[in-house]
């Protein structure tokens, strides 16, 4: 079992626990091809919506994935991404300022949002287990 987060604006995530999917990286397959049944994601929203700039630097879904298909999904005439099926879990955003100095993944504490650009990122299962503390009873 694998442990991922995907960096997807808040108002987006929103969308997908609503829907039950996930994409990443702007809808690249590649991200998504990686992933396995029952592998768990997290995902960060550093921004509360994609077009604008007012912070969230929170976690604000987790789940795990649904089944081995991934799938095109036709948005409008210019987009057609790639998607993921998610069974999310009902949980509490958790802002990432508490947990940096915990979180193994994060290397350099002070440029902590570093690793956030690379929009999708496997971490180790110690730092899974701590979000997860912080967002699901």
């Amino acid at each position: 079992m694998q442990y991922w987060i995907v960096v997807v604006s808040k108002d987006h995530i929103a969308r997908g626990v609503a829907g039950g999917f996930m994409q990443a990286n702007h809808g690249k397959q590649g991200p998504l091809k990686r992933m396995s049944v029952n592998d768990w994601v997290i995902c960060y929203s550093p921004k509360q919506s994609y077009a604008g700039n007012e912070p969230c630097q929170a976690f604000t879904a987790i789940g795990q994935v649904a089944d081995d298909m991934v799938y095109q999904h036709k948005m409008n005439d210019d987009f057609t991404p790639y998607r993921r099926n998610i069974n999310y879990y009902a949980c509490t955003e958790a802002p990432i300022i508490p947990m940096i100095e915990n979180l193994d993944f994060i290397k350099n504490k002070k440029q902590w949002g570093y690793q956030f650009r690379f929009g999708f990122f496997e971490i180790p299962e110690a730092d899974l287990k701590l979000i997860k503390s912080k967002m699901v009873d």
